[in-house]
């Protein structure tokens, strides 16, 4: 009999940096995830996402977190995809790091979005985790540019933006929260940009999980 991870090689797909190790989530993760979200991903004083989430009552936050997961894996296709990489410290689930991309082998971009469990901030994890995914971005993937987002006063979003090359790109308006408006300050890295971290990455199964992404 095939196992999971043979059927769908992307479960096999490992990214591991000193620190850290990223894999596409998988069910038995699930709860390790939620105890993460339910500890705390912000100041409950500020809302860094620019859709509101995490305001969610208890349940519906549980029951919308793991709904979000089943469905990004629906929607995985050679050139349209989105990748939920748990982000685990010392075996446990510690944040969610995603890539996603639309019509890759035209565009090569690729646009990232993350959240940290409150209690691992500090750290220079949330660089860690970004700098993973950007090198298996450029270096496997062989993408061009990669985008992302943060409310203009996250200044620690920002701050891992600029120290890995990132460059201004914009800014647009989102409602955070019912009646309030926050500007987003969309940043853009060019791969010739890219200041790349002091350490080496491992990046293993990419080889079966290849064809899930690109187009043959």
């Amino acid at each position: 009999m095939n196992t999971l991870q043979e059927l769908w090689p992307l479960f096999g797909l490992r990214i591991v940096t000193p620190r850290l190790e990223l894999t596409p989530i998988r069910d038995e993760q699930l709860p390790e995830m939620v105890d993460a979200i339910l500890t705390g991903i912000h100041d409950p004083l500020v809302m860094p996402f620019s859709v509101p989430w995490t305001d969610a009552p208890r349940e519906t936050l549980i029951r919308e977190a793991i709904k979000h997961q089943w469905r990004q894996r629906c929607t995985v296709e050679p050139d349209n995809w989105t990748i939920s990489f748990a982000v685990c410290c010392e075996g446990r689930v510690i944040g969610m790091q995603d890539m996603s991309a639309r019509s890759f082998s035209l565009m090569r971009e690729v646009h990232t979005g993350s959240w940290l469990t409150r209690s691992m901030h500090g750290q220079g994890l949330g660089r860690e985790m970004r700098a993973a995914v950007l090198m298996f971005a450029f270096d496997h993937l062989e993408a061009r540019t990669a985008l992302s987002e943060a409310a203009d006063w996250n200044g620690a979003s920002l701050g891992v933006s600029r120290s890995l090359g990132y460059s201004d790109n914009g800014v647009s308006n989102a409602e955070s929260r019912p009646g309030v408006v926050t500007r987003q300050q969309h940043v853009r890295l060019e791969a010739a940009d890219f200041i790349r971290p002091d350490f080496s990455l491992a990046v293993h199964g990419f080889d079966r999980a290849e064809a899930l992404l690109l187009p043959a």
